[in-house]
């Protein structure tokens, strides 16, 4: 058994061709989707018509059900650009997404935790404004009552994997459309992947357990970088760019 797993679009039509195609090279058909997947200022709609067809299994991210409880006045500025350039079939197809879901009868889909789809889970941000890999306890107290040998999550945008105390193994696929941020809450913060890929994971079940391959794609980052620019949005630009924040 192998699929693919997507996380963290965010928008990024042209990061989320480039990924479809590096999955169709390796010749694998399933594909699942762990949410945030249009806010940000490259081209919502254009995500959006790539992936309806598709029709994967997909959950809700933290950015997701931003743009369907906030009022089009009150979205934070990565939902803004986003919001005018979705249909109403796109805000209902968002609007049934689920918390978790159950992909092949083993695998746990969730965007953050299983409970939460805005808390950090495989990173913790420091108070210096970075991220480092959490305390095993705390990675084990999310997972409690999870019974699936494997879980993947998506949010922070790094490519992680983590193995726990029984044996379950955690993996976060890394972000295809936005290779970083920075941002001022809960306090001045950023993260930085360092180079302007587009990241996702295959996932195959062997002999030996889950094996999670990180694939790191080249795309026409500098054009997707360009319309974030356009946009006004000068540290995704950069981030686009370069795979750094700063």
């Amino acid at each position: 058994m192998r699929f693919a797993a997507i996380a963290d679009i965010h928008g990024n039509h042209l990061a989320l061709e480039a990924v479809l195609e590096d999955i169709a090279t390796l010749g694998v058909t399933d594909i699942v989707n762990l949410g945030d997947i249009f806010s940000g200022p490259i081209d919502a709609g254009k995500t959006a018509a790539i992936l309806a067809p598709l029709n994967l299994p997909t959950v809700r991210g933290n950015h997701d059900r931003a743009l369907i409880e906030e009022q089009p006045d009150a979205l934070g500025d990565w939902e803004r650009p986003a919001y005018p350039l979705l249909r109403r079939e796109d805000f209902d197809w968002i609007g049934q997404l689920p918390l978790t879901l159950v992909f092949a009868d083993e695998v746990l889909l969730c965007h953050a935790t299983p409970e939460s789809d805005s808390v950090a889970w495989l990173e913790t941000l420091t108070p210096e404004g970075y991220f480092r890999l959490s305390d095993r306890d705390y990675i084990e107290r999310q997972a409690a009552g999870v019974d699936y040998p494997l879980i993947l999550c998506g949010h922070t945008h790094v490519q992680r994997a983590v193995t726990l105390s029984d044996g379950r193994l955690v993996v976060n696929p890394g972000s295809v459309g936005c290779p970083g941020f920075a941002y001022h809450k809960p306090w001045e913060h950023r993260l930085e992947q360092g180079a302007p890929f587009a990241c996702y994971a295959i996932l195959e079940k062997t002999t030996r357990g889950w094996q999670p391959t990180f694939r790191q794609v080249a795309y026409d980052h500098l054009a997707a970088a360009e319309l974030a620019r356009q946009q006004g949005f000068d540290t995704w630009a950069r981030v686009l760019s370069t795979g750094w924040a700063g």
